[in-house]
């Protein structure tokens, strides 16, 4: 119990501390220096996301970064607990623009550094304000930015993987970018799988695997586009149960 409320008040305490940090991105945004914000918003992010995990006591297996080709892409992942957040922002390319649902939207101070790494919040039960979502992630797209997205839409908390939504399909598509299938395993363990709310040490799994290409896909291709990602990640999940 003692390292759940260190990681709690550690997690809180660096995004307070870091205020003075926040209106610098801020104005520097506000100024157009984009890519001094970007710089500082990554480090900010990836030393806070990283701090976490090793305080919760995760160790983790990283396999396929030279499966991120370059330019932007959308990473898809399956979405097994809240671990696998911290786990994408430290251990991809660089931490990128998250789609998350719209109730991170309601935590202090953590939304406005997502707001800053231009996260995404959906609300999957407003359909315009999805679709609002998914234009403002193509822009983001075009802009040179990767998008990490969960088509799960909801955490699986180690179960079977489940349906992938099509919003996933559409946003690679539509800016023609590689979609980067990434396989999660373990983040579960670190808090989903305990009682009540519990952080334990944990072994967490990325792999990356090789991209898929939309720019040339059929409407055929693009149909079945679903779930020829969940069965590649899901294959990759199967062998790592065995």
């Amino acid at each position: 119990m003692i390292r759940t409320v260190i990681w709690v008040v550690y997690f809180f305490a660096y995004l307070f501390f870091a205020q003075p940090m926040l209106w610098k991105v801020r104005k520097l945004r506000k100024e157009g220096n984009i890519a001094e914000h970007d710089r500082i918003v990554r480090t900010m992010v990836n030393n806070w996301a990283l701090r976490l995990m090793k305080l919760a006591g995760a160790s983790m297996e990283v396999t396929g970064k030279e499966n991120i080709p370059e330019g932007p892409v959308v990473f898809a992942a399956n979405h097994q607990g809240y671990a696998d957040i911290p786990l994408l922002l430290t251990q991809l390319d660089k931490p990128n623009p998250l789609i998350a649902k719209k109730e991170l939207e309601k935590v202090p101070l953590l939304r406005d550094w997502m707001t800053e790494l231009n996260c995404i919040f959906i609300d999957r039960d407003n359909a315009r304000q999805a679709m609002d979502s998914l234009k403002k992630a193509n822009e983001l797209l075009s802009e040179g930015y990767s998008v990490c997205i969960f088509p799960e839409g909801t955490r699986s908390k180690g179960g079977e993987i489940k349906d992938f939504k099509g919003g996933t399909i559409r946003l690679a598509t539509r800016a023609k970018v590689p979609i980067v299938p990434c396989c999660i395993e373990g983040t579960y363990n670190m808090l989903e799988a305990n009682k009540g709310f519990k952080i334990t040490p944990a072994k967490l799994q990325l792999h990356i695997l090789p991209a898929i290409e939309t720019a040339d896909l059929s409407r055929e291709e693009i149909k079945a586009l679903d779930e020829r990602l969940r069965s590649v990640i899901k294959e990759k999940r199967d062998s790592l149960m065995k």
